[in-house]
């Protein structure tokens, strides 16, 4: 059962303990990934998975990520063809997700997946989830650790402030480092935009078109949204806008003043949360660069931005 009001636990062996103990008693706890932070449960509970869904909002329709400590234990719930495991000699342990056709007698609980026959896959890097998935033994769903289609966490105070009462821990271990959610990849398909180019892959991918099935996290035309309404592609403020800057527009605050779109990144989230919490009525943000990790960028301030 939840606290009236989640603790924040810094980051120790302790911690980590208590979060495997709530974690292996079916209880939802909030931690950090190199991405966002993460929203964990026991993947192989459906009540578990389920007390995800609840905290969130989320729709039942929309599956989640699995985060696993190594090649072996995602082999042990998924088929993985020659690509796959050229993917994740590349880029595991890291922010790459892999859908891939769920393994058969797979202990997954069926709201993992969304009842479809494949499952999302990540090795992570971060510290904090790796001593977890260690201590718990158990894989671990974890979508991002918000109220459903809100401003994603990137640290510990996001989550306090998104979710509130409706879960019980957060482990603090500081803000995270990429700032965007992982790269999503099945096949040869790009599903989702990430810290991972598509100049980074070793081989062409297509996009998949914005109107067909939801088979990851990420692909709806609303997410990652502020309460207030966003503009994009902002030359300067218009009225009563709280101007998030990149470049040589320096606004009320910048991604980065010298155009780095990874600097922008790993601030994006949070200055969205600074925004929406500021006495503006409004937001805009100013261009940036569509090619490399500006791709991923551009993709969350889009559906952003949708109304």
């Amino acid at each position: 059962m939840a606290d009236s009001k989640p603790r924040i636990l810094r980051y120790g062996m302790a911690a980590v303990a208590e979060v495997a103990a709530r974690i292996t008693a079916g209880e939802p706890v909030a931690l950090p990934t190199e991405t966002v932070y993460g929203l964990a449960a026991d993947a192989t509970d459906a009540q578990a998975v389920a007390r995800i869904y609840a905290a969130k909002g989320r729709p039942s329709f929309n599956p989640l990520i699995v985060h696993v400590a190594d090649l072996a234990a995602a082999e042990a719930l998924a088929v993985f063809d020659a690509d796959a495991r050229m993917l994740a000699a590349m880029f595991w342990p890291g922010p790459l997700t892999l859908v891939l056709p769920l393994r058969d007698g797979a202990a997954i609980a069926g709201l993992v997946t969304a009842g479809l026959p494949t499952i999302g896959l990540r090795v992570p890097r971060h510290r904090a989830m790796q001593a977890v998935l260690a201590t718990s033994g158990r894989p671990l769903a974890a979508p991002s650790a918000n109220a459903s289609n809100g401003i994603s966490p990137t640290r510990a105070a996001h989550v306090a402030a998104s979710l509130g009462d409706r879960i019980g821990l957060i482990l603090d271990d500081g803000p995270t480092e990429a700032g965007l959610e992982s790269t999503i990849i099945a096949g040869r398909t790009l599903l989702r935009p990430g810290p991972i180019a598509i100049a980074d892959l070793p081989f062409a991918v297509e996009r998949r078109a914005e109107d067909g099935a939801v088979i990851a996290p990420g692909q709806l035309k609303t997410h990652y949204a502020p309460a207030k309404p966003l503009r994009l592609n902002a030359l300067a403020p218009e009225g009563d806008e709280w101007l998030i800057g990149f470049g040589a527009i320096p606004g009320d605050e910048t991604l980065s003043a010298r155009g780095d779109v990874v600097e922008a990144a790993a601030r994006l989230f949070d200055a969205l949360h600074r925004a929406d919490a500021s006495d503006a009525r409004s937001i805009a943000v100013a261009p940036i660069p569509a090619d490399g990790l500006g791709e991923a960028i551009n993709d969350r301030l889009t559906r952003a931005a949708h109304r």
